[in-house]
This record gives C-alpha cells, structure tokens and sequence, in this order.
C-alpha cells in the first residue's frame, strides 16, 4: 500500500503536459503553478464567471433538490423507496461513468470542435488544481439532471422516479464532491487513497483509461482499467 501511494503522490509532479501557454499564467505545463492556474476563457466578465464555482456550491443547490425529491418519493413509494434509490445510484454511477468516457474523452463533444470539448473538460486536465473551478457550476449541470429526474418520473411513476431521481442527483453532489477532495485533499482512509490514485493515474498517466471516479469498478466492467504501473514505471516528463 505504501509502494501505491508514494506512485499516486508522485503522479502530481509527474510528466508535462506540454499544452500551450495562457496569456497571464506563468509556469510550464505540468508545473504546480501551472496546475494551480485560473485562466480566463471568455472575454467577458459576466460569461467567465459562469465557468467558476465553490466546492461547496454542490451541496447548496443539489441537496436540497435531492431532498425535496427523497422526501415526495418516500411518501409514495413506502417501504419499496431504499430498492429504487440503489437503483438510482447504481444508474448515477453509470451516467458518470459513460459521460467522462463518451462525452469528456471521446468523439461527442469534439463534434462540436476542440473548443468546446476544451471548456467542459480539457480546462480541467489542463489545470487540475485550479482552486476556482473545483467542480463542475452547479447551473450548468441542473438543466441535465432536471431532464433524468422527469424521464425517471415519467417512466417509473411518483414513488419510484422520485426515489431514484434523488439517488441520481445525490450521486451527483458526492461525485463533485469526492472529486474536489481527491485533488485538493489528502484522503487518510484506504478507500481514498485508492480512489485518489486511480483517478490520478487517469489525469497523469493515461487519459483514455480509469474513467469511473467514485465508480472504479466500471472500469474493470468495461475493460478500462489500464495497466497496473510499478514504482519503477517511468511517468513521462
């Protein structure tokens, strides 16, 4: 365990990312400044701010949209609401998996140009530790999870859509939220560090593998695990 851990820990000075420079941000690629850096992508003020967010902005407005849907879907569902929440969750981690996949590493969103798959999530491998966008605007995930918690109540009915659309949208908030502590904590539990090495290997080692953040089984499901590094591996520089 510590042997992987030292590996994780060092993936963080690990190879440069050679991007190209933003004007206003100094350091190299792969650098910690580099990492740390905030750059502007829109010119306008009142539009880069919709890009920024507190880690805690998550909580604010997903919980209470996941309680409120816990609470009407209990009431009607009874004692059946915990077997349709698991399957909420369980729905959650595969949207979570198949999105970073699909839509932030794979050919959806280079369709609409480099561009745009650089601002949903390029920006984010770019600079890991901006401390200004430690999570994805809470505003521009709503709309998304809003259209899964309708077609769950509209396929499941009142008791069993709600219940699993809360599991959706809590399965959401924690995912930012262990996100944010896997780059900007340091996990204490054998469950942490694990996770905090599995998706570190994804950002600095091999980005077409290890796709499932809170989810890393999926990756073993789905054949995207990666290859198991040693101490010795040479991480690029």
């Amino acid at each position: 365990m510590e042997a992987d851990d030292a590996v994780a820990h060092g993936l963080l000075e690990g190879r440069a990312r050679g991007v190209a420079q933003v004007a206003g941000v100094s350091g190299t690629g792969g650098s910690a400044e580099w990492r740390r850096a905030s750059p502007t992508v829109f010119e306008s003020p009142f539009l880069d701010w919709f890009t920024r967010t507190h880690w805690l902005s998550p909580v604010l407005v997903l919980g209470p949209l996941a309680s409120v849907l816990a609470v009407f879907g209990v009431r009607s569902a009874g004692w059946a609401a915990a077997g349709w929440a698991v399957a909420g969750y369980v729905a959650w981690t595969l949207a979570e998996y198949w999105i970073h996949r699909i839509a932030y590493h794979g050919s959806a969103l280079a369709r609409f140009g480099g561009r745009t798959q650089w601002l949903v999530h390029g920006i984010h491998h770019d600079h890991p530790d901006d401390p200004r966008r430690p999570a994805t605007p809470p505003l521009t995930a709503l709309p998304l999870l809003i259209a899964v918690v309708c077609a769950m109540w509209a396929l499941g009915g009142t008791g069993p859509g709600l219940c699993a659309g809360a599991a959706f949208v809590a399965g959401s908030m924690s995912q930012e939220l262990v996100h944010h502590h896997l780059h900007r904590g340091r996990p204490s539990t054998r469950l942490g560090r694990a996770l905090r090495r599995h998706h570190l290997l994804h950002h600095y080692r091999d980005e077409g593998t290890r796709f499932g953040v809170t989810c890393p089984y999926w990756d073993y499901v789905f054949g995207t695990a990666g290859s198991r590094p040693g101490a010795r591996d040479d991480l690029g520089g």
